[in-house]
């Protein structure tokens, strides 16, 4: 059976051309006969062969089992060398099965269909038939997708288009961009039309596969997408959308570019595949090993972030990627009108839903809509809306688990002062309609402000700080209201001597940007010089990027950080120094850098780098303590230990701090020498008071005198 392929493929086959195609590329008629008549006859050799193979293992297996129930009577096992034989002509089999398979895309690749004339017939009717189940496709949704008649006519033509242009099942179907303001529809839309179509029997299935590229962020994820991509393109959807491109890492992007303009994907690496995924090969030849990616008979749908347009994605994904779409479907913004009838179709939902799972019957359409429409912004488009229904209902189920009312039960909504409020069954009373949700948790902001204040002095640093509140939330008033609203860079640099609460305060400020929705994640990563720097060529860059990858999503905190430049010489300084820089720029929304070290050396840092500077433009100077500042750090550290100062240590205690400023701030270590001092103190009081063990009250253990300081 072997040999006859193997002479089949000889015989058609001459360079990877069909034997006996004319000079313009198009098969004789001759060759297309004699090839339909070969491939027929061996296709039913083949099919007998199998059968009779089929036969033989199953009569192989009778006796085997016969003999082995004979043989372990008389207790003799015999080694299971049967099934080794079905294993190799089932082996046989799938690989005949695989090679007839490779004929025939060979031979329609060179243009010469092994479709019988009446299958072609067949075929060429369904595709006439598929084509007129798109008349009136987007009238039909567009009570479903308001407003966007235009969007999902320009959708009917993306998927309609492989068929008017003839291509084969085994080709990439088509590229569709989709571009579009935020929550107006552009998914609703995409998921709607592939369900209709499949209705209509224009699409096998009515499924989107979606692969989110934003989890795709690390260099390290190229392995996963390549994993993830296979499985999508192995499911039975039409349509597989990748969404989020432009957030993705740039290695990841790069394979999506090569995938749009190639429409395969050829991969780096061999890749074998295990229990339906892929597994690394190695560098050894492997049999059935998968070097490239096919999206054979798949819709490939690209969707960015809204409110992007082509220029946007042209200056992203490079003008090569954009040539390569076919279609390019977008929807547009929301007028009022039609903001009305979403939200009419969502209050009416709710009275729906309400009646139907919960036993209320509600009245208050119109509380509702009002509601709803004022949820709506140009920024988040119809999203505001469908979480205030959600909401909405969350809290109609709330009051059926919570409360004891009969089944039905009449609900009346209107409009309050501050949403919605309801009345339930025959009471007048009227109630907040979501005063049994879960409230929204805002004690972290409080907190912070009050550990914030709670810090002695500094109040130009602390009246900063709290102004990033303010600001960050006029900048989500700007992005509700369609206008343009980004924070400005938050990077910062905290001059001043040691001690004067540098640390304290980059902490705070992670925290606060936490809770404010400024950052996602809040952590403070604390590093030095050793942090970034390498021991090796070539170790410095890698080191100090794994140390902006911990910190994404809070605060990089670089103390001392001048220390990062010793001159034009330090090159393994410099080179932390350019990738600090480079993972700032990649990172911009989701990483605070804080630097900190003294005014004059910092000045000289920042000379190390050209785009250093300009990118920390807020600069803070830390001024040193003053002797009343440092008296009450003194109380507070005490405190924080367990003790409290004794009245007759403030004078002296006053003039120590005095004096050692006036001396030398930046040596004697401002807050630094105030909590050294209290340290000290309890040492001594724990001598002193060592004989009062068993007599001694409770405020001789707490208190610390004047003599425990032991002040020069």
């Amino acid at each position: 059976m072997r040999n006859d392929i193997d002479r089949l493929l000889n015989s058609f086959f001459l360079g990877g051309k069909a034997v006996g195609e004319c000079r313009g590329g198009t098969p004789s008629p001759e060759t297309v006969e004699r090839v339909r008549r070969q491939m027929e006859r061996l296709e039913r050799q083949t099919n007998e062969d199998i059968v009779r193979t089929g036969e033989e293992v199953q009569r192989l297996e009778t006796e085997t089992t016969e003999e082995n129930d004979n043989l372990g009577a008389e207790g003799i096992t015999l080694p299971p060398e049967n099934s080794i034989h079905n294993q190799k002509i089932n082996d046989v089999i799938e690989d005949t099965q695989n090679q007839l398979e490779e004929i025939r895309r060979r031979l329609e690749k060179d243009g010469v269909s092994t479709i019988p004339h009446d299958r072609g017939q067949q075929r060429r009717q369904t595709a006439i038939d598929r084509i007129a189940a798109f008349s009136g496709l987007a009238e039909t949704l567009e009570n479903q997708i308001i407003g966007q008649r235009e969007y999902l006519k320009g959708l009917s033509i993306a998927f309609k288009r492989p068929l008017v242009m003839e291509r084969k099942e085994q080709e990439v179907q088509g590229l569709i961009l989709i571009t579009g303001p935020q929550g107006s529809g552009r998914h609703a839309g995409l998921y709607a039309v592939v369900e209709e179509l499949a209705k209509r029997g224009a699409l096998k299935c009515g499924q989107v596969e979606t692969l989110d590229l934003t989890l795709y962020s690390e260099q390290e994820d190229t392995k996963l997408f390549v994993q993830d991509l296979y499985r999508a393109l192995r499911q039975e959807a039409p349509v597989v959308a990748l969404e989020g491109c432009e957030s993705c890492h740039p290695a990841v992007r790069s394979m999506i570019v090569r995938l749009a303009r190639q429409r395969v994907l050829r991969l780096d690496k061999r890749y074998v595949e295990q229990k339906g995924m892929l597994v690394e090969a190695g560098s050894a030849l492997t049999a059935g090993a998968v070097g490239e990616l096919h999206p054979s008979g798949k819709y490939l749908a690209f969707l960015f972030q809204g409110g992007w347009k082509r220029e946007k994605v042209a200056d992203v994904m490079g003008a090569a990627f954009l040539n390569a779409m076919d279609d390019h479907c977008e929807t547009v913004p929301l007028e009022n009108k039609q903001v009305r009838t979403i939200a009419a179709n969502m209050a009416d939902d709710i009275v729906e839903r309400a009646q139907q799972k919960l036993g209320f019957m509600v009245s208050g359409r119109e509380a509702m809509e009002s509601y709803f429409r004022s949820s709506f912004s140009l920024a988040s488009g119809i999203h505001g809306m469908a979480q205030a229904s959600d909401r909405c209902y969350r809290a109609l189920a709330e009051y059926r688990l919570r409360e004891d009312f009969p089944v039905p039960c009449e609900i009346e909504i209107r409009k309050g002062d501050m949403g919605l409020i309801a009345s339930f069954g025959s009471s007048v009373q009227w109630n907040d309609l979501f005063s049994l949700l879960p409230k929204e948790y805002q004690g972290e902001i409080a907190k912070v402000k009050e550990e914030l204040n709670r810090v002695v002095g500094l109040q130009q640093v602390k009246d900063y700080v709290l102004a990033l509140e303010n600001h960050y939330r006029m900048i989500s008033v700007r992005k509700e209201k369609g206008l343009k609203g980004n924070m400005p860079s938050m990077h910062m640099i905290f001059t001043g001597n040691p001690g004067t609460g540098k640390t304290t305060i980059a902490r705070l400020v992670s925290k606060y940007l936490k809770a404010i929705g400024a950052l996602s994640g809040g952590q403070l990563v604390e590093v030095t010089r050793a942090d970034l720097v390498g021991r090796y060529v070539g170790h410095t860059a890698p080191l100090t990027t794994q140390v902006i990858q911990s910190a994404l999503g809070g605060v990089l905190f670089i103390d001392e950080a001048y220390s990062l430049y010793r001159g034009r010489d330090d090159s393994f300084g410099l080179e932390a120094i350019d990738t600090l820089v480079k993972g700032m720029e990649d990172n911009r929304d989701d990483l605070v850098v804080i630097l900190a070290g003294y005014s004059t050396e910092m000045e000289q840092f920042l000379s190390a780098n050209s785009g250093l500077k300009s990118r920390f433009p807020n600069v803070i100077q830390f001024p040193d303590y003053t002797a009343d500042e440092l008296m009450e750090i003194t109380a507070q550290i005490a405190v924080g230990k367990g003790y409290r100062l004794d009245e007759e240590c403030h004078i002296p205690l006053y003039h120590y701090f005095a004096r050692k400023q006036l001396e030398s701030a930046r040596e004697n270590g401002n807050g630094r020498m105030a909590r050294n001092l209290v340290e000290q103190a309890i040492l001594n009081q724990s001598k002193r008071i060592s004989v009062l063990q068993d007599t001694g009250k409770q405020e001789d253990f707490e208190l610390l005198k004047a003599a425990d300081f032991q002040l020069e």
